[in-house]
């Protein structure tokens, strides 16, 4: 196979910042805008501090391939947001974090500024439990500001914010840099992670807790050298590349299905 046969079999992903300005103007009304949302932040000695932005730019890429590809709904992507609120891992080398203020500010300008293009709907792609929080005001307020339909989707709903998925031996508290991260960094990028450091670190303590902790009904503060000096949270050491591609499979054809309910979406 030629290198150029090649290049025309890869997927086409529409992205923002290669149309025209004229083009974007003509854009369907109903084109879903998407931006992925990751981090900068230490995720133990195994893996790298891009693990969040990776993941959330990797599967929203796929994603909008993918509508784009079956031409089930018009779609963009927008380029990710690298630095967001990683404020939990303020105390580590390597973090590089946004304050609540500035984030919130940066999004909304987006939503602004995507008004101002003739798009009326976002939907954020979030690879940081650490933004949830702050990504919902921001989409209520860009609506109430700017008319857009908002939307705020997870690769998969966090651990410690009532999602499932955490492996046994993490009792439930996998929520960062556990197996699951792991093993999708080990399919996205295997160069990157060095699993021969990693060792188990689930806070087991928390398990004496009914109503307080991670998935329970009180939820409550906290930096992650709370639970040690290696600042993540869970079992790594039986993460496999081939549970990191089955998790980003899963996460590409959410994401496509969500995208697709995003620029039909109405609640009336």
């Amino acid at each position: 196979m030629s290198a150029l046969a090649g290049e025309s079999m890869q997927p086409i992903v529409p992205r923002f910042v290669d149309l025209t300005a004229p083009r974007i103007a003509e854009l369907p009304e109903d084109t879903v805008a998407v931006l992925p949302l990751g981090a900068v932040e230490q995720h133990g000695p195994h893996l790298p501090v891009s693990t969040d932005y990776v993941t959330a730019t990797e599967a929203a890429e796929a994603a909008v391939a993918a509508v784009a590809r079956d031409g089930s709904a018009s779609v963009v992507l927008l380029p990710g947001l690298a630095y967001t609120k990683s404020d939990e891992h303020h105390w580590s080398p390597g973090t590089i974090w946004l304050s609540w203020d500035t984030l919130m500010r940066t999004l909304v300008d987006i939503g602004r500024s995507l008004q101002t293009s003739g798009i009326t709907r976002l939907l954020f792609v979030n690879g940081h439990g650490g933004n949830s929080a702050l990504g919902q005001v921001a989409c209520r307020e860009i609506r109430r500001r700017f008319g857009l339909r908002t939307f705020f989707a997870h690769l998969s709903v966090p651990v410690d914010q009532g999602g499932g998925g955490s492996v046994t031996s993490e009792l439930g508290m996998g929520v960062h840099g556990g197996h699951n991260e792991t093993s999708l960094m080990l399919h996205l990028r295997p160069e990157l992670v060095h699993l021969e450091l990693a060792e188990r670190r689930v806070p087991e303590r928390l398990g004496e807790f009914e109503l307080i902790g991670f998935g329970k009904p009180v939820s409550f503060g906290w930096t992650s050298d709370d639970f040690g000096p290696d600042g993540y949270i869970g079992d790594p050491t039986g993460a496999t590349a081939e549970h990191g591609k089955l998790l980003f499979e899963l996460a590409v054809a959410r994401l496509t299905e969500v995208i697709g309910e995003a620029a039909r979406f109405t609640t009336r």
